[in-house]
């Protein structure tokens, strides 16, 4: 791929300016935001200030590799100026939920530039500094919850940049369904041309260690060819276009088919340092027992900023399917809320077609308008408990409210009445999905957030097959050798039917220990001794590493949000400092070369992880390209013709099974790795169960190994 054209501006003319908008969401709670109609394609660079005009995307090229759940998606983009004169030029694009970027790079005469995390001010004044002198700096801001925002100038006429992004992200897996999500939709810059005239590729090498059953894009049914091969743990699929609009995100549906799953461990352990490790639980049968009927109170924000981009209807759509998917046991209200709140029924309204008539066509009659209060929402919904019923309020919010509604909302939550759960639902990328999911975490509840590509109906089915089975509550684990510590979350949330509840953690003595899990089920209390091996060397899943940074940077800024205040500030520099963690806190700064960070004495931690990371991988890569092979040999004459079969992805994923009520709770034990590389074992991760299995079911994959399993009997 070209990086640079032969008319650049001279180097010393040239400066960059670069702004994160930050992406890392905290886990749980039903708020619901949505991402819909055109704006701007990911990665998008254009011509800003002064005269304006567009830069074109010349070729864009995204591989992605999903290695047992873990996403690891590499973009490649060139762009080139198309006017006759000098631009500046602003480089945007979104980065999709549970995603952690672990490299940002551009071609500057030729040369990879790679940053570094350092405080915000510091940054900001490097920055200044070299701007002053028209150098090449570049600087990372967070400036909004997912994106990133970067600013080259000057851009010659007929130059081309070049840009790397690359991110990794934990799949959200619910009854072995995951949905991979390449997001281009964004609506924040509306003077963005979202068309490409180049070529545009999106190629996608999967590989889990749980057999996979199907493949298939909901948003580009007819764009996608879909590759099963013998092996039923590797599949791949790609879809190309030599121009056209990149304003709708691409969705790729994963379904898996396994058995029962219960605890998943994932290890890392660089050489001279404390290991890390991530925890994934499954629930056992007794989760998939049904309950009684449940009431619901939706709750859908009609506010001025639900206008943008189709928000407002795509929230409908959603309603209208989870109140398809309602037994006939449940009742149900719907409140519309700005401003002021609005009931339709005044009262739990029984489920038939009647009210579900009258539902829709009050939906469809909602217009957006006005400002953003859910508190009162919130407590009216409240008021629709009943002694003898769960209640289930289900938000469908973008979350974008003022500061102080933001620690009302929070404090209220604690407040809320016994038997009530509180859900979030956010669709989109525009959306604040720290706030929506904080609500859900502290509430009891889950967080989902889907794109406008998804299947509604499917994800409204699996979304309410959780919320009608009872939770695993008081989930505690306690840890026997290792020295563990630092957990994250310290305290775990309610386990879910069809919903994995992770833990990262750390561990200073390598070796044999065990984990004691305790929970309560339908009021009886269970317990379960699980054995563990905690790895001397393990440098598989880097990845897990930031991830454990990432959760805890969140944490701490939730406690931030709901005190109102900065308590956690210092603490929040160093993890983002020692992790490259990008925050309201941290920037990143580009220097042209390594003399330069040493005059501002500035570590290259970030140069030395990213170089750990592609050294993983590209252990991945190769894996993957011995399959390639291996199935390629079986094709001809000699092969059976069920060896390799290229498809359309046309056909929907099969609805997961029903699967009857078993009679025991519990978990089997981990996976442990057979084929450990490098100087020690650890455990890689199968996959868990979908809409929220993110980070076990992938990370646990990265380690390629076979896995076995025994089943731990419970001592329930």
């Amino acid at each position: 791929m070209s990086t640079a054209s032969t008319n650049r501006v001279p180097r010393t003319e040239r400066t960059f300016a670069v702004w994160r908008w930050g992406f890392w969401p905290l886990a749980a709670a039903v708020c619901v935001g949505w991402l819909t109609s055109p704006a701007v394609a990911a990665g998008l660079l254009i011509a800003d200030g002064g005269f304006g005009g567009v830069l074109e995307i010349k070729e864009q090229v995204v591989k992605v590799t999903i290695n047992n759940g873990i996403a690891v998606t590499e973009v490649d983009q060139t762009f080139v100026n198309k006017e006759n004169r000098v631009v500046e030029a602003l480089y945007t694009f979104p980065v999709p939920k549970q995603a952690s970027v672990s490299n940002f790079s551009m071609w500057i005469d030729g040369q990879e530039m790679i940053g570094e995390v350092v405080e915000k001010e510091r940054a900001r004044q490097i920055y200044e500094s070299y701007k002053q002198t028209r150098r090449d700096p570049g600087l990372l801001e967070q400036v909004d919850y997912k994106r990133f925002e970067m600013r080259v100038f000057p851009i010659a006429a007929g130059a081309e940049q070049r840009v790397r992004v690359t991110y990794y992200q934990e799949l959200d897996f619910d009854h072995d369904t995951a949905a991979y999500v390449y997001p281009l939709a964004t609506v924040s810059r509306r003077d963005a041309d979202s068309r490409t005239t180049g070529r545009f590729a999106l190629s996608l090498d999967v590989k889990s260690e749980v057999p996979i059953v199907g493949l298939a894009s909901p948003s580009h049914r007819d764009q996608f060819a879909v590759v099963k091969h013998a092996d039923a743990h590797y599949w791949q699929a790609a879809m190309e276009t030599k121009a056209g609009d990149l304003s709708q995100d691409v969705v790729v549906n994963l379904s898996l088919e396994r058995p029962r799953t219960g605890v998943d461990l994932v290890t890392s352990k660089p050489n001279g340092e404390d290991g890390y490790f991530q925890l994934t639980l499954t629930a056992g049968k007794d989760l998939e027992q049904q309950v009684g009927g449940a009431d619901y109170v939706f709750l859908l924000d009609v506010s001025g900023s639900m206008m943008l981009d189709g928000k407002l209807a795509t929230s409908r759509k959603s309603i209208e399917a989870f109140t398809d998917a309602l037994g006939k046991d449940d009742r149900f209200e719907v409140i519309t809320f700005n401003i002021a709140a609005d009931a339709l029924f005044d009262k739990l309204a029984d489920v038939n077609d009647d009210t579900k008539k009258r539902a829709a066509e009050h939906l469809r009659s909602q217009r957006a308008s006005g400002g953003t209060v859910l508190r009162p929402a919130i407590e009216a919904a409240y008021r629709y408990r009943t002694a003898d019923r769960p209640l289930n309020v289900v938000v469908l919010s973008d979350g974008m409210t003022e500061q102080q509604e933001q620690r009302e909302l929070l404090e209220g939550i604690k407040r809320r009445p016994s038997g009530v759960t509180v859900f979030c639902v956010g669709v989109g990328n525009e959306v604040n999905r720290p706030l929506l999911a904080q609500l859900a975490e502290e509430a009891g509840g889950l967080a989902a957030f889907l794109s406008a590509g998804d299947d509604f109906e499917q994800q409204a089915g699996a979304f309410r097959r959780k919320l009608t089975r009872p939770a695993a509550a008081d989930v505690k684990l306690t840890f026997t050798g290792g020295d563990v510590y630092d957990l994250e979350p310290a305290v775990l949330p309610n386990l879910y039917h069809g919903q994995p509840v992770r833990m990262y953690g750390r561990y200073r003595n390598p070796g044999p220990a065990s984990m004691k899990l305790t929970a309560t089920v339908l009021g009886k209390e269970i317990e379960q001794q699980i054995d563990l091996s905690l790895p001397e060397r393990n440098d598989a899943n880097p990845e897990i590493e930031r991830m454990w940074a990432s959760r805890r940077v969140d944490r701490l800024l939730g406690e931030e949000r709901r005190a109102g205040s900065q308590q956690h500030q210092s603490e929040i520099v160093r993890l983002c400092e020692g992790y490259s963690i990008v925050s309201p806190y941290a920037s990143f700064i580009v220097l042209e070369n390594d003399r330069e960070y040493r005059r501002w004495r500035i570590e290259r931690r970030n140069a030395l992880r990213v170089e750990r990371d592609r050294a993983a991988q590209e252990s991945v890569r190769e894996r993957l390209a011995q399959l390639r092979e291996a199935t390629a040999s079986k094709v001809g004459p000699q092969a059976d013709e069920t060896v390799q079969r290229s498809e359309r992805a046309t056909e929907p994923l099969p609805n997961s099974p029903f699967v009857r009520p078993g009679e025991n709770f519990g978990f089997d034990a981990p996976r442990g790795d057979d084929n450990s590389r490098g100087s020690g074992g650890g455990f890689g991760g199968g996959a868990i169960d979908p809409l929220t299995a993110l980070v076990a079911a992938g990370l646990a994959g990265l380690g390629l190994a076979s896995r076995r399993r025994r089943d731990v009997a419970s001592a329930a």
